[in-house]
């Protein structure tokens, strides 16, 4: 198979650019590295994946470059996640989440592409709601410009379907953590916490801690891609995550029970910030029942594996 994975020097897309490549796909890398890093990609690179540095709203540059690779399948990753940017900037935020999905769907269509793979979110999209854990079927009411981006992006890849006939398929991930996820800067909460647990800095809830989240580890999104892309005539969208509910305070716990000897978190407190959830956890039946997607690994599973990633 021929990918192209956009996004993929990040930290999710990088582990996904892996598994193409074990399985003897064969892989094209696409991201601005505005996030993502070329060390995520040093075993990929050294073992048959191409990168091309290209910013994903360069719709010419985008059709040029699919049209040499004539990808089969398209996963699609790249992405403007910060939800506080996307609330001071939402031009710039609606610019990347939906101009530069748009221009993939182009090119994808243009160049015969069968399968389009589309990145969504399963917490920001669906904004507050009383139906945990939700369904797809929960009306869309995003609080972040984020959110809202990432739902017309999906619209478009229906309207896709329907004027090109490409088959899309969109995912909406829980909150995903894993090796390779930067615990600087902006990053998961998950990825900060155990950067501060290795280096003995005390982390910030924002909030009592008491905000939940469908903590998902990368692997288990890496394996519904590779699902969803195998899934002929299925569009979604569909939740991936745990269908489990997690706080703060939990995910605390779950890292300190990890940590390595005399290692421990001692959280500050200050006041939650705009445009976050309060609670969020996903139902999965649905991926479960039509794309045979099951979760594997456990919180305290997939804290100890991100854990040991981070202390090398």
């Amino acid at each position: 198979m021929r990918a192209v994975v956009t996004g993929g020097a990040g930290f999710i897309g990088s582990n996904l650019v892996d598994a193409l490549l074990a399985r003897g796909d064969q892989v094209a890398v696409i991201d601005d590295l505005s996030a993502g890093k070329l060390s995520n990609l040093e075993q990929a690179l050294a073992t048959g994946a191409s990168f091309h540095q290209l910013d994903i709203r360069d719709g010419a540059g985008v059709d040029e470059l699919f049209a040499q690779l004539q990808p089969q399948v398209v996963f699609h990753l790249a992405a403007q996640m910060d939800v506080r940017r996307s609330l001071e900037d939402p031009a710039f935020d609606a610019s990347v989440n939906v101009v530069g999905t748009i221009n993939l769907l182009q090119a994808a269509a243009k160049n015969g592409a069968e399968r389009f793979v589309n990145t969504s979110t399963g917490g920001a999209i669906y904004g507050e709601t009383e139906q945990l854990p939700t369904l797809e079927s929960t009306p869309a009411l995003p609080l972040s410009a984020y959110g809202q981006s990432k739902q017309a992006a999906e619209l478009y890849c229906a309207w896709a379907g329907r004027l090109h006939g490409l088959g899309t398929v969109t995912l909406r991930y829980g909150n995903v953590y894993g090796p390779r996820q930067d615990p600087s800067g902006e990053a998961g909460v998950v990825a900060i916490f155990a950067g501060c647990l290795l280096s003995g800095q005390r982390p910030t809830i924002f909030g009592d801690g008491s905000a939940t989240r469908d903590y998902t580890y990368v692997g288990d999104v890496v394996a519904a891609n590779i699902l969803a892309a195998g899934a002929s005539g299925k569009s979604g969208p569909y939740n991936i995550g745990t269908g489990t509910e997690s706080s703060v305070l939990d995910l605390v716990a779950a890292l300190n029970a990890a940590a390595p000897d005399s290692a421990a978190l001692d959280p500050q407190f200050a006041p939650a910030r705009e445009g976050e959830l309060g609670r969020s956890s996903l139902n999965v039946d649905l991926a479960a029942k039509e794309l045979g997607f099951k979760a594997e690994a456990s919180l305290s599973d997939g804290v100890l594996r991100t854990l040991s990633a981070l202390s090398g």
